[in-house]
């Protein structure tokens, strides 16, 4: 078995330098070695700026090139079907952007090539949760599984932050956009994360732009779990809850609270609240180290899946679940749902 990863990246994103680039460079295991956009000027300008060897003028090109073993891609919503499934075609291992695909429909696809990619040839397909692989999840779900707050009854999660550009990607239907998609598919994975489990959607609301209102910019859904746990999810790219990043899990005795669970590195708090038995309340913070970065365990994480055969935490059947539930918000507020890919791209 090979002792290290060579990945290429599928389109030069503003994302890619926090999500890849940079974490590449405190994983021993993993290097960059080629980047493509559809401007191969534009990739050429991004190899330069960040030291990536190689620069093909497609996404296909870079598929072919034999000294790439896996490709991240970063690629608008609406093309992340495509572009794993022919990076499987093409042999090569996936790391994915978050949300996996356009819908449950698309991820069902995807996932039975994962499976069946990974049977024939071990390749490996990860859904980029970042914040997943952190040790504050990690501590966050092991709070709720220790006992310590008693029987889970409620989780909830916001993930509401100001994208005042409604030119940006994210807005654009055809490329699988909105709030629930961007970033409720945070808040959706990390109550089924906390919960243990797969929701149902019984009610849900939205508020939709003005120039297309099949374009959601902010969400609020209720949720129920098994076992009577309840549930609330919040996103949204422009409301009057302009920012707030937080999960909370509230059992028979107590409730956990965590703010920026999404990125930990910048900054995060952990809070845990259990009843006095005088009356009033004991109020415990935990520190968690917040390096590596969220992008670092996940690349480190998707190293180890591919070359030393560890689990992977967010599998393309994980993805499913999620898309799922993504998809039933939308439906509960008879909005369609994000429709297939569409062949735009960086």
């Amino acid at each position: 078995m090979s002792t290290s990863l060579r990945v290429g990246l599928l389109g030069a994103a503003a994302i890619a330098p926090s999500a890849l680039i940079r974490p590449a460079r405190q994983v021993p295991r993993v290097t960059v070695t080629a980047v493509a956009a559809r401007d191969r000027t534009r990739a050429e300008k991004f190899a330069r700026r960040h030291e990536v060897p190689v620069v093909h003028g497609s996404y296909d090109a870079l598929l072919a090139d034999p000294q790439v073993d896996a490709v991240y891609v970063p690629l608008p919503n609406g093309l992340h079907a495509e572009w794993t499934l022919k990076a499987l075609e093409a042999g090569k291992h996936v790391l994915c952007e978050k949300p996996f695909t356009s819908n449950r429909a698309e991820a069902e696809h995807v996932a039975d090539a994962a499976d069946a990619a990974f049977a024939r040839s071990g390749l490996v397909v990860m859904e980029a949760f970042h914040y997943r692989h952190h040790p504050l999840a990690a501590r966050m779900r092991q709070l709720v599984d220790s006992g310590e707050l008693g029987t889970l009854r409620h989780v909830e999660a916001d993930v509401c932050f100001p994208l005042p550009r409604f030119g940006d990607i994210r807005y654009d239907y055809a490329l699988a956009g909105g709030a629930t998609m961007d970033a409720g598919c945070y808040a959706v994975h990390v109550t089924r994360l906390l919960a243990g489990g797969d929701p149902a959607v019984t009610a849900a609301r939205m508020r939709t732009l003005r120039k297309d209102p099949r374009i959601d910019r902010a969400m609020s859904a209720e949720l129920a779990f098994p076992e009577g746990v309840t549930g609330r999810v919040r996103a949204s790219m422009w409301s009057r809850r302009v920012l707030s990043i937080r999960a909370r899990a509230v059992g028979t005795d107590g409730e956990l609270d965590v703010t920026n669970f999404v990125m930990p590195q910048l900054y995060h708090r952990l809070t845990i609240r259990t009843p006095r038995e005088a009356g009033g309340r004991v109020v415990r913070r935990e520190h968690v180290p917040r390096t590596p970065s969220s992008y670092a365990c996940q690349l480190s994480a998707f190293a180890a899946a591919i070359l030393d055969g560890a689990p992977v935490l967010t599998s393309a059947r994980d993805a499913v679940a999620t898309m799922t539930v993504l998809d039933e918000i939308y439906r509960a507020c008879d909005l369609p749902l994000r429709g297939a890919t569409r062949d735009r791209g960086n």
